[in-house]
């Protein structure tokens, strides 16, 4: 009888040990990589919005600086050429176009551009 006592005396120890080191020392710890991974993807973005601004002024962009406009979003800007016009988004070898910046791109490519003059009086 004693042996029992002292069986489920060490089984419910163990049981309230691994729940006070869960809530003391785990459960900080997520909560910790849960910001520090948030912080992480907000200084990714500010990151890449910054790169994308600067971008057509590396060295191997292939058109004139002065012809570039930023825009940012939905697309990062617009390239204006002598005999062309450029819709130019900006990607790391992993990054992908979004939802959007392939809905503008299959319109660019089905030639559904057109020019609108809004006249104020």
């Amino acid at each position: 009888m004693t042996f029992w006592v002292f069986l489920i005396g060490i089984i419910i120890g163990v049981i309230f040990g691994i729940t006070l080191v869960y809530r003391v020392a785990i459960s900080p710890l997520h909560k910790k990589i849960e910001k520090l991974s948030s912080e992480k993807e907000s200084l990714s973005i500010a990151y890449n919005k910054i790169t994308e601004q600067f971008a057509s002024s590396m060295e191997k962009y292939p058109y004139s600086t002065e012809n570039f406009r930023y825009i940012g979003d939905p697309i990062d800007g617009i390239q204006f050429e002598d005999d062309q016009i450029l819709f130019v988004e900006f990607k790391t070898e992993k990054s992908k176009l979004n939802v959007k910046q392939n809905k503008i791109k299959k319109l660019v490519k089905e030639g559904k551009v057109k020019w609108f003059e809004f006249k104020m009086k």
